[in-house]
C-alpha cells in the first residue's frame, strides 16, 4: 500500500473518531502532520500532530479573509469543523494557527489549503481540506539534506482569529525532543519494550498511553478505554491480547527506526483490520508483527540502556 493509500485510511480514521454522532448539515474535516524535515512534504519522516489549532478563515463582501472558526487537532491529528445549514464554503482556506502539538512541532505553519467540496447530498455537505503541516524550527537531523529551497506558499496567510476565537499565545521555543523516527534500523520484541531500562525510547507514545487513544476507536471497543500500552505489552494466551502485544512491540518499532517493516500508520491500519476481521485474521496479523518485531533475520534490535 502507497503513501497515498495510508493517507486515505488515516482520513477514514479521522472522519470515525470526529465525525460520529455529529448532527450538524456541514462537516469540514482535515489533518495536521509534523513536517520534521521542513521539506513541505508528507513523507515517512511526518507524523500526525495532536493539539494543534487550525483557523478557517472565508471572504466577506469585500473579498477580504474573515476568521471564521478555530478546531484543535484530535490524537490522530484530526480536526472537524460542524455548521448548521449549507453554506458555500469553496472560497474558504484552513490554516496552522497555533499550538504545540503532541512534540512541540509548532515553530512555524505551513500554506493555507482551500477547502473543497465532496460531496452535497440531502441537505448535507462535507468538505475536506488537504493535510496541512507544522513544522519545528530546524530540521531534524536524520532528515536528507536537499540543495532544492522549498517553494513560498501559493495561497494567501489567513488573518488572525475574529474576536470570538482569541488569538493563541506565542510558542514557546523549547529543545527539541529526539528525532522520531530514528535512521537506525531497529526491531524489537516485546520483551524488550517492557523493560524499565529501555522507557527512554518510547516515542510519540508513552507507557501510561492508552490503548483507544493509540490505535483509535476499532481498539477501544475490542480492549476497552483505560488499558495502557505497557499493560498491553503483557497479554498472553488469547488471540486479541497477542494482537495487542504484537501490535503495540510493533508501533513502538515504527516509530523508533524508519527501516522498521511497518509505517506508524500502517501498524494502526493492520490492527484495524484484523481487529474487524475473522480469528484467523487476527491470528495471522499477529504472527506478522511477531516476525517483523524479530527483525525478520534482516534487523538485530539496537536498543541500548537508558542513562539513569
Amino acid at each position: 500500500m502507497d503513501w497515498s493509500d495510508k493517507l486515505c485510511f488515516a482520513a477514514l480514521l479521522i472522519a470515525a473518531a470526529v465525525i460520529h454522532g455529529t448532527s450538524g448539515d456541514t462537516t469540514v474535516t482535515g489533518t495536521v502532520f509534523c513536517d520534521q524535515c521542513k521539506d513541505g512534504q508528507i513523507s515517512l519522516f511526518d507524523y500526525p500532530l495532536y493539539g494543534i489549532k487550525v483557523t478557517m478563515a472565508c471572504p466577506d463582501s469585500n473579498g477580504q479573509l474573515v476568521a471564521w472558526r478555530e478546531e484543535t487537532t484530535n490524537w490522530v491529528g484530526g480536526y472537524a469543523m460542524r455548521f448548521d445549514g449549507t453554506p458555500d464554503l469553496r472560497g474558504c482556506y484552513a490554516q496552522v494557527s497555533g499550538g504545540q502539538g503532541s512534540s512541540g512541532c509548532g515553530a512555524a505553519a505551513g500554506p493555507p489549503k482551500s477547502l473543497r467540496l465532496m460531496f452535497n447530498m440531502f441537505d448535507m455537505e462535507m468538505y475536506v481540506v488537504d493535510p496541512l503541516i507544522s513544522q519545528p524550527a530546524q530540521p531534524m537531523s536524520f532528515c536528507p539534506r536537499s540543495t532544492s529551497p522549498v517553494p513560498a506558499p501559493v495561497n494567501p496567510a489567513l488573518p488572525p482569529p475574529a474576536t470570538s476565537f482569541p488569538q493563541p499565545p506565542p510558542v514557546a521555543r523549547s529543545t527539541p525532543l529526539p528525532p522520531i523516527p530514528f535512521v537506525e534500523a531497529s526491531a524489537c520484541p516485546y520483551q524488550k519494550w517492557i523493560m524499565p531500562e529501555y522507557r527512554c525510547h518510547w516515542k510519540v507514545v508513552t507507557p501510561d498511553t492508552k490503548v483507544a487513544v493509540a490505535f483509535g476507536l476499532i481498539a477501544a471497543q475490542r480492549y476497552g478505554t483505560d488499558l495502557t500500552l505497557s499493560r498491553g505489552l503483557q497479554g498472553k494466551g488469547e488471540a486479541y491480547r497477542t494482537l495487542l502485544r504484537e501490535g503495540t512491540a510493533a508501533l513502538l518499532n515504527s516509530y523508533n527506526s524508519i527501516q522498521f517493516a511497518y509505517h506508524p500508520l500502517a501498524v494502526i491500519e493492520h490492527m484495524n483490520w484484523a481487529l474487524t476481521g475473522s480469528s484467523e485474521q487476527v491470528l495471522g496479523t499477529a504472527l506478522k508483527f511477531m516476525r517483523a518485531n524479530s527483525g525478520n533475520a534482516h534487523l538485530s534490535c539496537t536498543l541500548s540502556p537508558c542513562k539513569s
